[in-house]
């Protein structure tokens, strides 16, 4: 697909997801969130007690496949840079334990999604936390100014992953850290799925294959990669996936059956480079 198209179609649906939020909640000011209108994957990736800390508006953004917070070893003090930030729940959790001696950025190239993130930074009273508006692409960061990048089904989406991955090397410190979730393939994709624009803003075909992920970390740089499954969908998790977003989807008869999953990945800039 297009690069302009893909961007379109991407920055499209993730408006329309904070629209949706913002004007369906009906929480207001609450703490709690009505777990029946919670996700079934947001529940198992992040615990009870993490989601009573945050704005229900916050919780009921989340379209990630992960809990890169969970994978991040983050430090007091330290700083942190969420790639594709949506409506700020992994950066509303990194500044709880970053501290107020540390700073948590989220950036995000979509209007609807950069209000909703801020409107959730208010109702949780951060104030080591800063939205930017951008793209992944184009880090809007000074060289060598991170201490750890997280991110979380957000790379996946990129059609320029290479320059995403260079820019993440360029805006971390040595010796910083690169720990995202992301969705990830074993075996090739074929075009009838990459051509299949729905899927690709849907984290499906925009998915690297592990080692292909692998080497574009260490082209960029990127020295202790390592890609850990998570989950491993089979072809029925992905079609009813699918059915549950109102997509009728055409796969040509490929076998997709274990081809994608969700992983954590990992990776250091080092010291010296």
């Amino acid at each position: 697909m297009d690069p302009k198209e893909i961007k379109k179609n991407v920055t499209a649906r993730y408006a329309k997801e904070a629209l949706k939020v913002t004007a369906g909640c009906g929480c207001g000011g609450a703490s709690r969130v009505d777990t029946r209108r919670v996700d079934p994957t947001v529940g198992q990736l992040y615990s009870d007690e993490q989601r009573a800390t945050l704005p229900p508006t916050a919780v009921l953004a989340s379209l990630g496949c992960g809990n890169p917070t969970a994978l991040a070893t983050l430090q007091p003090g330290e700083v942190v840079l969420d790639l594709g930030a949506g409506g700020g729940i992994d950066v509303l959790l990194s500044a709880q334990r970053v501290g107020l001696s540390g700073k948590v950025y989220g950036l995000d190239m979509t209007d609807e999604m950069l209000a909703l993130a801020n409107a959730n930074k208010r109702l949780a009273g951060a104030t080591n936390v800063e939205f930017l508006k951008g793209e992944i692409e184009n880090i809007p960061l000074p060289d060598r100014s991170v201490d750890v990048i997280i991110s979380n089904c957000v790379i996946n989406l990129s059609s320029d992953k290479d320059r995403v991955l260079r820019e993440a090397f360029r805006v971390l410190k040595p010796g910083g850290r690169l720990a995202v979730s992301d969705i990830v393939t074993r075996g090739p994709i074929s075009d009838a799925i990459r051509k299949q624009s729905e899927l690709w803003v849907r984290c499906a075909a925009g998915a690297l294959e592990e080692s292909e992920y692998a080497a574009k970390l260490a082209a960029s740089g990127f020295g202790d990669i390592e890609i850990q499954p998570t989950r491993i969908f089979r072809t029925n998790d992905v079609l009813d996936f699918l059915a549950d977003q109102g997509l009728d989807v055409d796969l040509g008869g490929v076998d997709i059956d274990g081809t994608f999953m969700s992983a954590f990945v990992r990776a250091t800039k080092p010291l010296a480079g």
